[in-house]
């Protein structure tokens, strides 16, 4: 059965918005637990517009990794995943993922599942979600290692 639309574009403006103050308030701030609690509500409307087999546990997966993100910043848990796993990348959803801090791979985790959700979903609010929680996670990922990011004195 579908989800009500009655209110779907009014919510997900909302959480536009909101993940948008959290992307501003971790850039201002430096801090990348603020725009992983704003990606909270998107990622709960997420889980409660998906309804196919493969994308409801997709959104399920992509809230799990997102309470562990907010738990390995909230109590500043570094964990290499390359000495764990003996690898420097893992096939995850058909994609290869670089390993290394498991506060960097968790919003790579997300980045990908938010692709999965929205090459999957057919429903227009459920990819306006998953574009929200693309872009938060790259944000996430920048706030985490931005050093990686800069633009070289040639360009």
């Amino acid at each position: 059965m579908a989800k009500p639309f009655k209110d779907a574009t009014k919510i997900s403006v909302i959480l536009s918005v909101i993940a948008g103050v959290g992307i501003i308030l971790g850039l201002v701030t430096g801090y990348p637990l603020i725009p992983a609690l704003l990606l909270v509500p998107t990622v709960a409307y997420e889980v409660y517009r998906t309804e196919g087999k493969s994308t409801t546990a997709s959104s399920w997966l992509l809230l799990a990794v997102l309470i562990l993100e907010i738990v390995f910043l909230v109590f500043k848990i570094s964990i290499n995943l390359v000495d764990y796993l003996g690898v420097e990348e893992k096939l995850i959803a058909g994609y290869e993922v670089p390993l290394g801090d498991v506060k960097v791979v968790a919003p790579t985790v997300m980045a990908i599942l938010s692709v999965i959700l929205f090459t999957r979903t057919y429903g227009k609010y459920t990819k306006w979600l998953s574009v929200i929680i693309f872009i938060t996670s790259f944000a996430i990922i920048y706030l985490l290692d931005h050093k990686g990011l800069t633009i070289p004195n040639h360009l």
